[in-house]
């Protein structure tokens, strides 16, 4: 008689499964946060919106007017038109700017027919870019980021 039996020596046939299945969990749960930050983040009903380089029909221009918001590398804000470029002190700057212009009739009051294109530095951070964007939106204005091809 043997003080331990012999089926207490012997190894075990299976493999233990549950920290592979613990593993999998915790990947789910870090692609569904992924998921939904990308979501929170980039869907934005943000349009990319590409600057041609031919003139819109006159009848075209009378109907939508199009601001151009820059947003430089540091976030400074410059309001830009045909002759001249404009620093702008924050978002609430360039709110009341709008305001003015709607109030003096230059501007629509119907907000859609106001297309705002925001040319943003490669370099800028997310921050300035988000809180321009989120302002628009409150107020009723949509913003249109824009890009331009570089000239080789």
């Amino acid at each position: 008689m043997d003080l331990i039996p012999d089926e207490e020596l012997k190894t075990k046939g299976f493999f233990n499964l549950t920290p592979m299945v613990d593993f999998l969990f915790l990947v789910i749960a870090l692609f569904a946060t992924l998921a939904f930050t990308r979501t929170a983040l980039f869907d934005a009903e943000l349009d990319l919106a590409k600057i041609k380089e031919s003139v819109p029909s006159s009848s075209h221009q009378k109907d939508v007017h199009v601001i151009n918001l820059c947003i430089g590398k540091t976030g400074q804000y410059k309001w830009i038109t045909e002759f001249n470029e404009y620093s702008m002190d924050g978002v609430p700057a360039i709110l009341q700017e709008l305001s003015k212009q709607q109030d003096l009739g230059l501007l629509s009051a119907d907000k859609t027919k106001t297309k705002i294109l925001l040319h943003i530095d490669k370099q800028t951070e997310w921050d300035p870019v988000a809180q321009l964007v989120y302002s628009l939106k409150k107020t009723g204005y949509f913003a249109h980021p824009v890009y331009e091809l570089a000239n080789n």
